[in-house]
């Protein structure tokens, strides 16, 4: 039974300067929730109690959201507002979470490595902490319940568009209904000629303890850096690994305009902002269109 979550948080997010120079990608909010809570929020919903965060330097803010933050909890008591005390309550206990540093930055393989003491012999999930996913049922849950049947590594995997296929890691192999492939090979961040397939693994994982002996054994790769892909390539030839297609959206919090599509269209589903932010959206974009087609006629002399 998997009981235990693994959520890396260290990576510098470059992406986001100069917002990042201090504050964690991870605490980006999408809208008033930090990305990583929904991250949190997701492996709870899963039945998922034990969670170990892998952060780095300049990370703290994540702890400290996970924290009790008492003179916070008095001063809203003091303004009786309880709905948001018992929300900030909430955070800190809603499942047991535990931090140690990647103290260099060598990739997400050595990220989760730092996990193996924590999860010891025991499968567990592994969330990225910058991204999203949302579904009826929580995508953790899906993957828990392919490994109940299976009982080895899984990994959760989308189609992407060809053009995005270099920003991830993809498989290729044997399918064995209709959501689920054994996997017999993986490229990291292949180019669409190399792809076995447009099959991108998705930010999820369970993974066996065995993948501690394998990711020993992998030489740096991309940005001399180990990667996990090349991590269970090594695996794959000790044992089974399924690809399993999961149920939901993805979001992407990764870059900065995907950041913005998803901001947006969680604003469009509250109901507080939905009529005045759609009204805004129409006001703009009317007014951008009437700019671009200013002046662009034919010109008669």
């Amino acid at each position: 039974m998997v009981k235990k979550a693994v959520i890396p948080a260290a990576g510098l997010g470059t992406r986001f300067l100069p917002a990042t120079k201090v504050q964690p990608k991870e605490m980006l909010p999408i809208i008033d929730t930090p990305t990583i809570q929904y991250v949190v929020e997701e492996a709870v919903d899963s039945g998922i109690e034990d969670i170990l965060i892998v952060t780095g330097k300049g990370k703290r803010a994540i702890e400290d959201h996970f924290d009790r933050n008492f003179e916070l909890e008095a001063h809203l008591q003091e303004k009786n507002q309880e709905a948001w005390q018992d929300a900030i309550r909430r955070l800190a206990d809603m499942a047991n979470i535990h931090f140690i540093r990647q103290k260099e930055m060598n990739g997400l393989g050595d990220a989760i490595d730092h996990a193996r003491h924590h999860t010891g012999d025991e499968p567990f999930v592994v969330l990225l902490g910058d991204t999203v996913i949302r579904s009826a049922i929580p995508v953790t849950r899906q993957l828990i319940d392919i490994y109940e049947q299976y009982g080895c590594s899984i990994l959760g995997v989308e189609t992407v568009p060809r053009e995005k296929i270099s920003r991830y890691g993809i498989l290729g192999g044997n399918r064995i209904s209709g959501h689920i492939m054994e996997v017999t090979d993986m490229i990291e961040k292949p180019s669409p000629e190399e792809a076995p397939s447009n099959f991108a693994i998705a930010a999820r994982y369970i993974l066996t303890p065995e993948i501690f002996r394998a990711i020993e054994e992998t030489p740096r790769g991309k940005n001399n850096e180990i990667q996990i892909t090349d991590a269970l390539k090594i695996l794959m030839h000790r044992e089974k690994i399924i690809a399993y297609k999961f149920e939901g959206k993805r979001y992407d919090i990764g870059n900065k305009l995907d950041y913005l599509k998803t901001t947006i269209e969680f604003a469009l589903e509250r109901e507080e902002f939905a009529a005045p932010l759609t009204a805004f959206l129409r006001e703009i974009t009317g007014k951008r269109k009437g700019k671009t087609g200013a002046g662009s006629g034919p010109v008669n002399g």
